[in-house]
């Protein structure tokens, strides 16, 4: 019997390639936003529909690939012992990529020469953002924000912390039965679990639809003309979130001897999904069952993925540290090297404190700048990157999607949680896994 998959032509297997209309949304997304920006504007329903339905989806699927999987692990020390190496990868990685921020913005200077006038910017345009908590980051308020008031509302909001904390909860309770009562507490759960990825399989088939209304909307909302003036802040912070994937993590792959370009081919139609609709949430079970399917270890992806959305953004914490940077330069405030460092220290605690907020990225930046009067740098400032946050908050989405993925693997790999023959399998065949595998 001839093998099927040996008969399609090519041309036959690029349009039944998803990743194929992704791209072609991008750019029937882009062309429209600039050609028709009001077009652009009233397309917005499409990814606003396509995000909110898989918000339903990720709570479940988070939820029920923790239970199954921790329930499926040896014992319990295995689960500390997988949280313990993931927390210490996450301190140590996300401090690289603050580090990583602070060194592009002052060797490249994106701010340099700009000579804004702080007295000339309008405080309303940021009070939303300004009027935060003032204890966000702190590890007393992450506790708070992780633990639900009920058990519905995480699965609704899609909170993945407290989803989390949640899963985890019943399965070390599962974790206490006898394998019996496991085995028939687990049926009911992996049943469930199959049919909620199936319908994530279908809803990925409109990620281009969803990929062309978040292009149409940003270009036609936000238009090309918004990034001409900050082109520079930018252009350094793709340079550095580039740097930080394909060196710093690039590095950690090679001490952990995976290739990073062949790790990166692997995870590509992700990361095409994630920069088209400008949301992490929409590759999050995509990439769950993809790291799962090539071999490594279900508590493991279902502990380390969710917890890294929450601890682990690497490019929103280069945006942070290059934000501050870039600021400081733009306005003509002079930091010192004392100065540097404690803006890297306030960011270390500060950044962990936008689990699950809304405007996260400027609410922490907002609240940075306050923690830091000795900088000099006034709260309004922020007001002048509104207009390009949009397009940052693609690579930021993009970057902590590969950091995540790439912290996944190696802590996983650290705790002999990865069939490696079948992992080396996946990055030498990454056709044969879709974004269903």
């Amino acid at each position: 019997m001839t093998n099927t998959k040996a008969q399609k032509s090519p041309m036959l297997k690029l349009v039944t390639n998803l990743a194929f209309w992704v791209i072609l949304g991008i750019i029937g997304g882009v062309a429209v936003g600039i050609l028709s920006p009001e077009l652009g504007v009233a397309s917005k329903p499409g990814i606003d529909y396509f995000i909110k339905a898989l918000k339903i989806l990720i709570g479940p699927i988070i939820f029920l690939t923790i239970v199954s999987g921790i329930v499926g692990l040896e014992s319990l020390k295995d689960l500390g012992s997988i949280g313990f190496k993931a927390f210490i990868y996450f301190e140590v990685v996300s401090t690289l990529a603050l580090a990583v921020g602070i060194i592009f913005g002052e060797v490249l200077k994106p701010g340099h020469g700009m000579h804004l006038d702080y007295t000339q910017l309008d405080p309303s345009s940021v009070e939303k953002y300004t009027h935060v908590d003032r204890d966000i980051g702190s590890m007393w308020s992450i506790l708070k924000s992780a633990v639900p008031s009920d058990p519905i509302s995480p699965f609704i909001h899609s909170n993945t912390l407290q989803v989390l904390f949640m899963a985890l909860i019943v399965a070390i309770i599962l974790s206490f039965l006898s394998n019996e009562h496991k085995k028939a507490c687990l049926r009911p759960l992996e049943f469930i679990q199959h049919y909620v990825l199936k319908l994530l399989t279908w809803l990925m088939l409109f990620s281009p639809v969803a990929a062309f209304s978040a292009m149409a909307y940003l270009i036609g909302k936000f238009g090309i003309g918004s990034l001409i003036g900050m082109i520079e802040l930018l252009a350094v912070m793709a340079v550095a979130c580039l740097f930080f994937i394909f060196v710093v993590l690039g590095v950690i792959c090679y001490f952990a001897k995976v290739n990073i370009f062949k790790f990166m081919r692997f995870i590509s139609k992700e990361v095409l999904v994630v920069f088209a609709t400008s949301s992490s949430e929409t590759a999050l079970a995509p990439l769950m069952q993809k790291l799962e399917a090539a071999g490594i270890n279900r508590g493991a992806v279902g502990l380390i993925i969710p917890t890294g959305y929450s601890f682990n953004l690497d490019c929103t914490n280069i945006y942070l540290s290059l934000s501050i940077i870039f600021l400081a330069q733009a306005f003509g405030i002079p930091l010192t090297f004392e100065h540097l460092i404690s803006v890297l220290i306030v960011l270390m605690i500060t950044s962990k404190g936008a689990v699950g907020v809304t405007g996260s990225g400027f609410i922490v930046l907002a609240g940075t700048l306050a923690a830091l009067p000795s900088t000099g740098i006034p709260v309004v400032t922020v007001a002048v990157l509104l207009g390009v946050d949009k397009f940052m908050s693609e690579m930021r989405a993009v970057g902590n999607l590969c950091g995540n993925a790439v912290g996944c693997m190696v802590v996983s790999i650290w705790d002999k949680k990865v069939d490696m023959d079948k992992f080396r399998y996946a990055l030498d065949h990454p056709e044969e896994y879709h974004f269903h595998s």
